[in-house]
């Protein structure tokens, strides 16, 4: 045993490390030869001609794809911003000391996190949003998503050092100070991955709006595509093409902005204020 080896770990020797590179070699080799025939499959069948693509050179289709961008993003920021509202009223809920509060949170926690997403939109679409098909895509996904942040923080509570509470308490602290002041600043720089990544969920899942005929991204894709023949056909695969690029453009910016986030906060951290003379 070399010295990097460790006690769980032994470090593969030469043998090994010939079949790992093999595997990996056969495993590209297979990735590529199934991207080779789905990408001949597409070809031989129109898929990438140009009658195909024409439709995205006018300036009606280029229109309406932005207009389907813009009405994610809508979506997008206030289930967001209705997700944390409650995800943080009900972690409070979860981790109060009234056990009637406790246990009302943590049933609405439990409901909403066993509810199919797809299941809670149509019905809310169906029972009170028929006109209005944007507010029953943000109300479920703030009602899911929500319950799933409230989790969340109160993992990163509860991870907190009890030793946090304790001298809190010592201080004379009351329950919602050490909240404030104590427990929830320190709880922010573990839970911040976690809940940038349910956010992340949240922008794809706006895509389900599609079934209530709400028009963002996905929608407005479907629409373009049924609405253009060619020879060929309808040009479906071409709208995916276009379509996925963007949401995980969307995606990774949102991932991006959330590095930067928390790489501000551990700056923030590591600064020293000098002791005074």
């Amino acid at each position: 045993m070399t010295a990097r080896a460790s006690v769980l770990y032994d470090v593969p020797g030469p043998r090994a490390r010939a079949r790992y590179r093999a595997f990996g070699v056969l495993g590209a080799l297979g990735i590529a030869a199934l991207l080779w025939y789905a990408v001949a499959q597409l070809a031989e069948h129109g898929q990438f001609s140009a009658q195909m693509w024409a439709p995205f050179e006018y300036t009606a289709v280029q229109q309406r794809i932005l207009d389907g961008v813009r009405d994610t993003l809508t979506a997008f920021g206030l289930a967001a911003v209705l997700s944390l509202v409650l995800g943080v009223l009900l972690a409070a809920g979860r981790l109060s000391d009234h056990r009637p509060v406790r246990w009302a949170a943590s049933g609405v926690v439990e409901f909403f996190r066993a509810m199919p997403l797809l299941i809670m939109i149509f019905a809310l679409y169906q029972a009170v949003f028929s006109a209005r098909p944007l507010w029953a895509l943000v109300l479920g996904l703030g009602l899911y998503n929500g319950a799933v942040q409230a989790e969340i923080i109160r993992g990163g509570v509860n991870a907190v050092p009890r030793g946090q509470s304790e001298a809190g308490y010592a201080l004379g602290l009351r329950k919602s100070q050490l909240m404030a002041t104590v427990l929830v600043p320190q709880a922010v720089r573990a839970m911040l991955p976690a809940m940038i990544g349910q956010l992340v969920v949240t922008l794809k899942d706006t895509s389900l709006g599609f079934v209530i005929t709400y028009t963002e991204l996905l929608y407005v894709g479907k629409l373009i595509a049924g609405n253009t023949s060619t020879p060929q056909g309808y040009p479906y695969i071409p709208v995916v093409l276009v379509i996925a690029p963007i949401y995980i453009a969307l995606c990774l910016a949102l991932t991006a902005l959330a590095r930067w986030i928390e790489s501000r906060g551990r700056r923030g951290t590591n600064r020293r204020t000098p002791a005074p003379a």
